[in-house]
């Protein structure tokens, strides 16, 4: 118990250290020409080390924000306001999706053409199962980019149990502890295996989160890229290694995510039932449209 005490404390002080120096030293983590460069990218990306500065500043702005409430609703504001931000612009992938979809069956039920083409002079040309299969990685940025948008919206399902029930204070450390101890430790699992899972995917030789940095080191003479190409079918969609770093994207939008909430959820706490949905940027339908029993708006996407 003690040791892990002390491994704790130990990594709080080194996420200090490391944190400054990656900063005062880009060169070796940004310069791609090198590929020793490249492979302390990946390896710090999916590491203990990285945890532990992200804590930091996790701590950091806690404790600021316990000093002044300002600091905590305005991380809350601007975290907020992203997620807002992002899931309002990739929901118009929906829209896209449809259109494409309108336009690849009368190219090949009307038309009668086996390909599409897009552009001007050398014009992005091809087969209609690429671009049917396409559809999929709308599909997957509304999934992976606008999932924290829908939760600022409270726009997800909640199984409630016993959550209607209570009063304003329960239901805020209710919510304090799920972003503490349920959504915050899934999103750095998931963290851990996707980072690793997307590089394995975009370089060659594969890297894994049990591969130390010396031997990343060692692979680096020999890294190279070698983004997936590979398609389901010999004509179809070739760019699924852009889901792998959708997943790593949504992983990074929920943690941030969590952090609001969990900040949210304690100053409603703090300030009372008064405080509730304080400075949120909530979707609203038209003049006219109806409420939820409530009273609040329905929401929608945009």
């Amino acid at each position: 118990m003690l040791d892990g005490i002390l491994w704790v404390l130990q990594n709080i002080g080194l996420g200090f250290y490391n944190f400054f120096y990656a900063i005062t030293h880009p060169s070796l983590w940004l310069d791609w020409s090198s590929g020793e460069a490249k492979m302390r990218f990946i390896y710090y990306g999916g590491s203990v080390e990285f945890f532990f500065v992200v804590f930091n500043a996790f701590l950091v702005l806690t404790v600021l924000g316990l000093w002044r409430r300002s600091i905590m609703w305005g991380a809350v504001r601007v975290l907020e306001g992203f997620a807002n931000t992002v899931g309002r612009f990739f929901a118009w992938a929906g829209l896209l999706m449809v259109l494409q979809q309108i336009v690849i069956v009368f190219v090949q039920r009307i038309f009668a053409q086996p390909d599409i083409a897009i552009g001007f002079g050398t014009a992005l040309r091809f087969d209609i199962s690429w671009w049917a299969e396409e559809l999929k990685l709308y599909n997957a940025m509304i999934v992976a980019l606008c999932a924290t948008y829908t939760f600022v919206q409270k726009g997800h399902v909640r199984v409630d149990l016993v959550y209607a029930a209570v009063g304003h204070n329960t239901k805020r450390l209710i919510d304090m502890f799920g972003a503490l101890f349920l959504m915050i430790p899934v999103a750095v699992m998931t963290w851990m295996y996707a980072w690793f899972f997307m590089w394995r995917h975009l370089i060659t030789p594969k890297v894994s989160a049990s591969d130390s940095i010396d031997l990343l080191m060692r692979k680096a003479r020999i890294v190279k890229w070698n983004v997936e190409t590979i398609g389901f079918s010999p004509n179809g969609f070739n760019g699924y290694f852009l889901f792998k770093v959708l997943i790593v994207a949504f992983t990074a939008m929920v943690f941030l995510q969590a952090v609001a909430f969990f900040y949210r959820s304690y100053l409603e706490y703090r300030e009372g039932e008064e405080s509730a949905d304080k400075y949120l940027d909530k979707d609203v339908l038209d003049e006219g449209a109806g409420e939820l029993p409530d009273g609040q708006n329905v929401a929608h996407g945009h």
